[in-house]
């Protein structure tokens, strides 16, 4: 099989990612893709021939590999390789989008195609959701399909058409047991990685949003500061000019307070 496009897609996306997504990606290149080509693959190479059963009944073998081994561990793996790297593929199709929208328009749409904000921080959320949906998944099925995440040297099968309960020996049950406890730890590795990115950029957006409502608040403040203007003393008593949102409101006042006074005592 061909890893190329894998190599591709992540190589693609390791420009738009967060340092904890770099970290995830070399995980994910070196220490499952590099193994799984380079080693795995060649230990499950041959597992239905190297499956041998205590009789010679035809058809006995075949279906007891097929009822311990519904999909092959090796398949699997792959297809869990490829779940799991598939939604960086919507990060890139979205800063693609982002680009053929500003030829499109023929000016500047954007601060930079793959900048983090947005729609495109929607993407890679979203992104990040399936990788972790798929991982978790993943852990499950193997874990339901072969009853844990050992790999048995002796499984005793009683399917038909064998007459009776048969010894079956499955080949390199170490080697095997010890590539799916490095598949659950790196699985595991990822999922935290993909949750830990996930809390920093949901928390990081977060205190984003906190602070521009409070800048925003405080320029509100300045420019209705700005807008008051208070009444200067040295000016007479008789007028005063008050000034608010609204329109300036006059206020007459009298310059002497006579007419309170009794007649006999006004100058």
């Amino acid at each position: 099989m061909s890893w190329g496009f894998l190599r591709d897609i992540l190589s693609g996306v390791t420009k738009y990612s967060t340092g904890i997504g770099r970290i995830w990606l070399a995980i994910v290149f070196i220490f499952r893709l590099l193994v799984y080509v380079v080693a795995a693959e060649h230990v499950w190479k041959n597992e239905q021939q190297e499956f041998e059963c205590n009789i010679r009944q035809p058809g006995c073998e075949n279906v007891c590999f097929d009822h311990f081994f519904p999909i092959s561990q090796i398949r699997l793996w792959a297809l869990q390789l490829i779940m799991v790297s598939t939604p960086s593929l919507l990060v890139v199709l979205h800063v693609a989008y982002r680009e053929s929208r500003e030829k499109r328009h023929k000016k500047k749409l954007y601060k930079t195609p793959g900048s983090m904000d947005g729609g495109l921080l929607c993407t890679y959320l979203i992104s990040l959701i399936f990788k972790t949906g798929f991982e978790i998944g993943f852990l499950v099925l193997f874990y339901k399909l072969y009853g844990g995440f050992n790999v048995p040297r002796l499984v005793k099968c009683d399917m038909r058409p064998c007459p009776n309960t048969v010894d079956c020996y499955i080949s390199k049950p170490t080697e095997k047991k010890v590539f799916l406890y490095f598949v659950v730890v790196t699985s595991c590795l990822c999922i935290v990685l993909n949750v830990s990115e996930l809390s920093y950029l949901i928390f990081k957006y977060t205190i984003k949003c906190c602070l521009k409502r409070y800048d925003k608040k405080v320029q509100t403040m300045k420019s209705e500061c700005q807008k008051l203007k208070y009444v200067d003393p040295d000016e007479p008593a008789s007028t005063a000019l008050f000034h608010s949102n609204a329109s300036p409101v006059l206020v007459n006042m009298p310059d002497k307070p006579e007419s309170n006074l009794p007649t006999d005592l006004r100058g």
